[in-house]
């Protein structure tokens, strides 16, 4: 499961239980993140958070670095046993709006609010299962 931390929304992904894709799950207000995982996690296992971690071109820490920060370190606190990971998250939104350019979706469509958080969390999950092939 993966998480495209904003101050006003967290877009979320998650992949198949063959991890072969990732697909975009929903957008949730940071102060209902917490019970929303709850709930999925009654429903669905995970293997794994993974949270885009944002700093700038000179890999230093943004204005929304610090809250990422605390939603990861609640995360492990709150869910021990399921390991937390982070992405570099640079790029995530340009190549979102590429990505709904790309795939034809309509201008109001894009500009709905929450939809590039969804996408951008997908290509960080999408990073993430990458960077794991290529451990090997």
């Amino acid at each position: 499961m993966a998480f495209d931390y904003g101050n006003k929304r967290i877009g979320i992904a998650v992949t198949d239980p063959l991890k072969i894709i990732a697909s975009a799950l929903d957008t949730i207000h940071p102060k209902d993140i917490f019970e929303f995982i709850k709930k999925y996690l009654e429903k669905e296992q995970v293997e794994a958070f993974v949270v885009g971690m944002p700093v700038n071109l000179k890999n230093e820490a943004t204005d929304v670095t610090a809250q990422v920060v605390g939603f990861v370190r609640k995360l492990q606190k709150e869910y021990q046993i399921i390991p937390v990971h982070t992405v570099d998250e640079r790029f995530t939104s340009v190549l979102a709006h590429r990505t709904m350019l790309e795939s034809g979706i309509n201008k109001k469509h894009r500009q709905e609010k929450g939809v590039s958080d969804r996408i951008s969390a997908t290509i960080i999950l999408q990073s993430y299962m990458l960077s794991l092939e290529f451990r090997v």
